[in-house]
């Protein structure tokens, strides 16, 4: 996953203080190189800045990217996820607009479900409950999680994409609480986000219930010190 700031990417920690990275697209040739399984891209301020996508840097990413590529940030139309699946990209995520049910019927129906991923960033406040963000983590839904999983999911929502802001950047693990939260609730692809460190982190995300497993800083930080260094493990 890489958040995608101007031509850029940069990599927060609890969606604050973005680190500047590099180059997008020659990130995106590294990967490419390492055989990565998906990548997830977001221009993760777009709606927060009211950006509409940008197709001409969505078209140069998708035409150096050789994996399935998944787009997300200012999508808030069907003109918006139409002109994006027109670039060659697999799946849009939908953040910031995900509380616009209509919006995710409408891509569904005539893209399919397995097209529209939603992202859900979740958070936790003092009574210990999780809330649901958009915008970057800054503003909050006047749902809860499993009213709103309910509802993307009668809407033809595809995938979730649950991420924990709480352990974004932090490389100490996932959010299992969090995943046992809504697991049960879910009964398309699920992917975990925000956390991880370590091969074996993917390991208890995978027996904790996640279907894939999504990760930023491990792949772009080296060594105690977080020397920038785009890696990806081997196959083995």
């Amino acid at each position: 996953m890489l958040l995608l700031r101007g031509s850029g990417i940069v990599k927060t920690i609890k969606f604050k203080d973005p680190v500047y990275l590099g180059d997008c697209l020659n990130a995106v040739k590294i990967f490419n190189e390492k055989e990565v399984d998906e990548l997830i891209i977001l221009d993760y301020r777009a709606s927060l800045e009211g950006r509409e996508p940008d197709l001409d840097r969505i078209n140069e990413i998708a035409s150096e990217c050789f994996m399935p590529l998944v787009y997300g940030g200012g999508i808030s139309t069907f003109e918006h996820a139409k002109n994006i699946f027109n670039q060659g990209v697999e799946k849009v995520i939908i953040n910031s607009n995900s509380g616009n049910y209509n919006l995710i019927s409408q891509i569904a129906s005539v893209y399919g479900n397995q097209s529209v991923v939603i992202s859900i960033d979740a958070k936790k406040n003092l009574m210990g409950k999780y809330g649901v963000y958009v915008r970057s983590g800054n503003d909050r839904l006047k749902i809860n999680i499993k009213d709103h999983i309910h509802n993307l999911l009668n809407a033809g929502a595809g995938e979730i994409f649950l991420q924990s802001i709480d352990h974004d950047g932090t490389m100490k693990g996932y959010d299992i609480e969090l995943l046992n939260e809504v697991k049960s609730l879910i009964n398309v692809p699920l992917i975990l986000a925000g956390g991880a460190g370590n091969i074996s982190d993917f390991d208890l995300a995978f027996e904790s219930g996640a279907n894939a497993a999504a990760a930023g800083s491990m792949f772009v930080f080296k060594g105690k010190h977080k020397a920038v260094l785009i890696n990806y493990p081997k196959k083995q």
